[in-house]
């Protein structure tokens, strides 16, 4: 019995003296550590690069002194004692921005046609916003026609004319016809909903036959609108899906090869990122009825050359067979790489609310409605085949009654963790937005048209362009943050109407709703944000767009180093003039990929 008591404590002695050994080396350790960065001390671990200066972050509006990166990411934000420890002498570039503007995430854009922009510049016609029928008719399209025989093309194609200057005198197939009548012409408007084609188009398309015989009259295109003239046949003249549907028979293939695909590529990459944009999500990524951007992006990220992050959504169009469309749409995820997300579906629900096609609650002052593409349960279905296949609907919406339709597909055939995407958005009921909230419903605004000259509120109110009550109630925005949904923001480029391009020129408008220069006022002054939201929009809110944002998005330990560094300090500089912030240079993954002074 002693002996087992002499034992035990024994044993109990040599506990206790193990354990403060234990704890000994562990308070020496601590003692004498120098790995704890914010106290000053040194790490182990070197960065490639720190960053000194005003640095947003974008993560919880929190606004840090420096960060350090390390392969591509960052691997410390915080104070500029603690980014020291980083810095090996002579290895380790050091970016001392303080006092010189403002560093902050790479932008995003929500929602652009920088494909079909530049695709354009290389095998169509520029028709600028000011441009008339008169001279559309005797110098861009006869240029264009020249310019197709010289090339052995099989078709014209042309886009940017404004539905406002040309909607007194508009162009007819015959003057188009008197022109070129023997290659298929199409010519978009500045916002792609409008489009005006020849005979030989229409007569390709089986819209007519050459002796004006009419095989589809108003009405036979879903969505779509046949302009007739007083002879009882086609003017040419083709509106929303109608115009789509002429356009698909284009010699696309042609217009937008691989190889076109391939060359644009470099290009718009160079837009983006002298703008500050490094991710972008393109709202048509098969505009030309192909998958040939999807393939030429694929190879140039696996050949290493993409240095911004790609969103592609394959365009669905209301005349075409659903379930082959839906399965081509899938199919298109092959075209994935690390840096292309081919994720999306795109639709136009309805119009512009401007020009008469919104899908709207209360009817225009003349009594008519627009032009719903879908019906709720078209909607709810390929919601539902689409979210099944991974797959994200990404829908064009103007009116409020439009976007009523959209939500209660969303929320009856979709997957809440699809993120399912309302894009412009005009016009909204209140009701809705508890919907979207609690469905994770998110939305891409198109705030930039958020202002406008002095008068056109009036003049649209006297002319009935509009529905009554809506003449300057126009893109919500702070109702977004307010009901707790995701909101971004885009530019929609080419069609800008006038607007920038640039993320921090569509800031000034979030934040003043105004753009400089305009003799005009705010709509909806309700409805502006604060500085801090609308960089979330173009920052942290892209990345949950596009599923990145445990990735990319905001300044944070773990994530790739996408990065500006900005002219101006936007966050503190007057509100007019936040328009004049440019990045100075652009970073991805921790290299510079863009200097203003290069």
């Amino acid at each position: 019995m002693k002996q087992t008591v002499h034992m035990s404590v024994k044993k109990m002695l040599s506990c206790i003296v193990v354990l403060s050994v234990i704890i000994a080396m562990g308070m020496l350790a601590s003692c004498s550590s120098n790995d704890n960065p914010s106290n000053g001390g040194s790490t182990s671990e070197k960065a490639d690069l720190v960053v000194y200066g005003k640095i947003f972050t974008s993560d919880d509006n929190k606004v840090v002194e420096a960060f350090a990166v390390k392969d591509g990411k960052y691997i410390y934000v915080g104070d500029k004692t603690g980014a020291e420890a980083y810095i090996e002498a002579g290895k380790t570039e050091v970016v001392d921005y303080t006092g010189k503007g403002l560093v902050m995430p790479g932008c995003g854009n929500g929602h652009a046609h920088y494909s079909m922009a530049n695709a354009i510049k290389l095998v169509g016609a520029t028709v600028g916003l000011e441009d008339n029928a008169s001279k559309f008719l005797t110098e861009i399209v006869p240029a264009a026609v020249k310019q197709a025989r010289d090339a052995g093309a099989k078709s014209i194609f042309g886009f940017g004319w404004n539905v406002h200057v040309f909607e007194s005198n508009m162009p007819t197939r015959q003057q188009l016809d008197a022109i070129c009548s023997d290659i298929p012409m199409y010519f978009s408007d500045n916002e792609g909903h409008k489009g005006l084609a020849n005979t030989a188009l229409l007569v390709k398309a089986g819209i007519m036959k050459a002796d004006g015989t009419v095989l589809k009259k108003d009405g036979d295109i879903l969505g779509g609108e046949i302009v007739m003239g007083t002879d009882g046949t086609p003017t040419g003249y083709l509106k929303e899906q109608a115009g789509t549907y002429a356009r698909s028979f284009l010699d696309n293939e042609s217009l937008f090869s691989l190889d076109i695909a391939s060359d644009i590529l470099p290009k718009i990459e160079q837009q983006l990122l002298s703008e500050g944009y490094t991710m972008y999500l393109d709202g048509w990524g098969s505009y030309f009825f192909n998958t040939n951007f999807y393939q030429a992006a694929q190879q140039l990220d696996n050949a290493g050359g993409m240095h911004f992050v790609l969103g592609l959504s394959y365009e669905i169009e209301s005349w075409m067979n659903i379930d082959e469309a839906l399965a081509k749409a899938a199919d298109a995820k092959r075209f994935a790489s690390t840096r292309v997300k081919p994720n999306w579906i795109k639709l136009f629900m309805d119009g512009t609310v401007e020009t008469g096609t919104g899908f709207v609650d209360p009817l225009y002052p003349d009594g008519h409605q627009g032009l719903p593409n879908w019906s709720e349960e078209q909607l709810t279905d390929m919601t539902r085949v689409a979210n099944e296949n991974g797959v994200t609907m990404h829908v064009h919406v103007m009116g409020n009654k439009g976007v009523t339709r959209i939500v209660n597909a969303f929320v009856n055939g979709g997957k809440d963790e699809m993120r399912n995407t309302l894009v412009h958005v005009r016009n909204i009921d209140e009701a809705d937005y508890k919907r979207m909230a609690d469905h994770h419903i998110y939305v891409t605004s198109g705030v930039l048209w958020h202002y406008g000259p002095d008068g056109l509120a009036e003049y649209m109110r006297e002319h009935g362009i509009v529905p009554a009550g809506q003449e300057d109630k126009s893109y919500p925005m702070k109702s977004y943050f307010d009901n707790g949904i995701i909101v971004t923001t885009h530019s929609d480029y080419p069609a800008l109407s006038g607007s920038p391009d640039d993320p921090f020129g569509i800031m000034e408008i979030a934040v003043t709703g105004m753009l400089t220069g305009v003799n005009g006022k705010p709509y909806w002054t309700e409805e502006l944000v604060t500085r801090e939201q609308a960089i979330a929009a173009m920052t942290i809110n892209i990345a949950k767009q596009m599923f990145i944002e445990d990735e990319r998005g905001s300044i944070k330990t773990g994530k790739y180093a996408d990065f500006l560094l900005v002219t101006k300090d936007v966050l503190s500089c007057p509100e007019n003039e936040i328009h004049e912030a440019k990045p100075a240079a652009t970073y991805f993954e921790g290299k510079k990929v863009f200097s203003m002074n290069d």
